[in-house]
């Protein structure tokens, strides 16, 4: 068994947890802060077999990243057509793994 701590931004959290149910899969969150500016965040907590890992992973990290494109203006010329684009990636995770050794309910 393995237990996955993974602490996510706030605005996502929702989304990464409806994303783990409709896999199958539970977790257990706290609202958390954290981090050099104290923000809100969500610390979740799933305990699932070893074989489920990857795809517990493949979820979060699809579930907390946004693709932005921002649109760039030269700096030559402002009445020039040319304009390029740059695509971004925004959010994330920060996802912590240890075996776990027994579970235990009282």
């Amino acid at each position: 068994m393995k237990m996955v701590m993974v602490v996510v931004p706030a605005n996502t959290a929702e989304h990464v947890l409806d994303a783990l149910v409709n896999a199958g899969h539970t977790a257990t969150y706290a609202e958390t802060r954290g981090g050099m500016l104290r923000q809100s965040q969500y610390s979740l907590f799933i305990a699932l077999k070893k074989e489920q890992l990857d795809e517990v992973m493949d979820i979060i990290k699809a579930s907390c990243r946004t693709q932005v494109e921002m649109r760039t203006h030269p700096f030559k010329d402002p009445q020039s057509k040319d304009k390029s684009s740059l695509t971004a990636d925004i959010g994330g995770a920060v996802a912590f793994v240890w075996d776990i050794e027994s579970i235990q309910t009282f």
